[in-house]
């Protein structure tokens, strides 16, 4: 029996449900260790760092919304990054989007190359990325929407070169969660989620995800992620399962306080630009359209000028200036000095991240309280 986007995210795949008791809430398993029946003999479960029942559960559901096979939950977005760079060795060289979240950049820059993987930060939506190929290139990694500047990158295009050249294509999807786009469908061998966004969806708990439908991918990933420990804890894991059972319902109710704020600001004579792959007529628009079911809910605006993007921030009273995206409250914030603060000034204003840029994760408030704060906070400045 098959089901929908929407059932698979309250039941997850219904017939892998193995809960005994009958709670409908799946129990947290808050245990570090179990009892084994005898020597050689065991529940299936031996030490919550290896396996835990709730991050199991919680791994199937994502596996099933990505469709996938297998999914790996992490304590958070960087740490499933992390753990997924521990399949490359030493001299591997990867091609990425220059238009990543900071903390990506940070970690392949200073992490990365300290343990010698090389690195190509180009447009993926743009440049010829077959140009940049070279003989020790073991993988694509990109963003579609990236972060913050909402490029829009050809899935099918990158794993089509990916396939060619024998290398994988990675793909962070945690912009339009596994509602709107599938990458795995499209040729992506990995997804990467920060679960704490959109899957989560309330703001009070960190997650990362790992998802592939590779079984050889799936192999190593089981092996890195019971060795460097960093899987996700089972009161974390419950949250994020709590979280996903509205995931159809929030990106639905997001997608359209963003696009009614697209459009308001598109009329505001402040604002100078909008970055938003829902807007008609564009590249973005096209591409998102083939290969995703919405724009999703966020969206990066430019003002006229450092001090109204300042002002704007301090002025709102409703909309919270802050870090992280994806939870039920609109969220306003400064890449400048948040997500991008340790991007270097050369990289940050090659991507168009400026000190007039803002960016907004539209929440499932009133669009029209939302609209009201942001004009009173623009209309405020003189």
């Amino acid at each position: 029996m098959s089901f929908s986007f929407a059932t698979k995210c309250v039941y997850g795949n219904k017939d892998a449900l193995k809960e005994p008791t009958g709670a409908i809430s799946f129990p947290i398993y808050q245990t570090a260790t179990f009892a084994h029946p005898a020597v050689g003999e065991s529940t299936g479960f031996d030490y919550s760092r290896l396996q835990n029942p709730t991050r199991q559960q919680l791994e199937k559901v994502v596996a099933v919304l990505e469709n996938a096979t297998d999914a790996f939950a992490f304590s958070s977005g960087m740490a499933a990054i992390t753990a997924m760079m521990e399949i490359f060795a030493p001299g591997d060289h990867l091609i990425t989007s220059a238009d990543l979240y900071g903390g990506s950049i940070r970690l392949f820059d200073n992490i990365s190359k300290k343990n010698g993987i090389e690195f190509s930060h180009i447009d993926c939506s743009k440049e010829d990325v077959e140009t940049f190929l070279r003989p020790n290139t073991k993988a694509i990694f990109i963003e579609t929407p990236t972060n913050p500047m909402m490029g829009i990158v050809d899935i099918r295009k990158m794993a089509a070169i990916a396939r060619e050249h024998g290398i994988l294509l990675i793909v962070d999807n945690t912009f339009l969660s596994p509602y709107f786009q599938n990458p795995i469908d499209l040729g992506a061998d990995i997804v990467i989620h920060s679960g704490t966004k959109f899957l989560g969806g309330h703001n009070d708990t960190l997650a990362g995800f790992v998802v592939t439908a590779n079984p050889e991918i799936a192999e190593k990933m089981y092996f890195i992620i019971k060795t460097v420990g960093s899987g996700l804890a089972p009161i974390d894991s419950w949250l994020i399962l709590r979280g996903i059972k509205t995931l159809p319902l929030r990106m639905e109710k997001a997608q359209a306080n963003a696009q009614a704020i697209a459009k308001y600001l598109s009329k505001e004579p402040r604002v100078k630009k909008i970055y938003y792959p829902g807007i008609e007529g564009t590249e973005s628009y096209r591409v998102c359209s083939s290969q995703a079911r919405g724009f999703g809910s966020m969206l990066t605006f430019e003002v006229e000028s450092r001090e109204l993007a300042l002002h704007i921030l301090k002025n709102t009273k409703l909309i919270p200036f802050a870090e992280s995206l994806g939870g039920a409250e609109t969220l306003l914030t400064y890449p400048v000095t948040q997500t991008h603060a340790d991007v270097p000034e050369e990289t940050r204003l090659a991507n168009g991240i400026t000190d007039c840029v803002l960016r907004l994760s539209a929440g499932i408030e009133d669009a029209e309280d939302l609209i009201n704060d942001l004009k009173q906070a623009i209309d405020s400045f003189s």
